[in-house]
């Protein structure tokens, strides 16, 4: 279980319990006034996390696209490179053969 999730589940048992408090308690009103308050900005800060998460899963997805894209262009150039570097060394094995024909000739 993630951190998240495993605060998630925290802060989701902390607004049942706050939930479940009633008036019966013998509490002063100023501090139920005060565990409400309390309740709504732990229900703010979840909404706002999980809108954090949900935006950092997208941008991970993101990234991770485009760092799939950049490795494909990658390869295609590696194997662009690999196949000049093929050509270069074939040219080069033709040029030296006919080197060596002309020095025949040549003799």
């Amino acid at each position: 279980m993630s951190i998240f999730e495993k605060k998630e589940q925290n802060l989701n048992l902390l607004i049942d319990k706050l939930n479940s408090l009633s008036l019966s308690y013998s509490h002063p009103n100023y501090e139920l006034e005060k565990i409400r308050i309390e309740k709504n900005e732990l229900a703010n800060k979840k909404k706002e996390i999980e809108k954090k998460n949900q935006e950092l899963i997208r941008e991970h997805k993101y990234l991770r696209e485009k760092i799939n894209k950049l490795q494909l262009e990658v390869n295609k150039k590696n194997e662009f490179e690999d196949k000049f570097n093929q050509d270069i060394d074939d040219l080069s094995q033709e040029t030296e053969k006919l080197v060596s024909e002309i020095d025949k000739w040549q003799m």
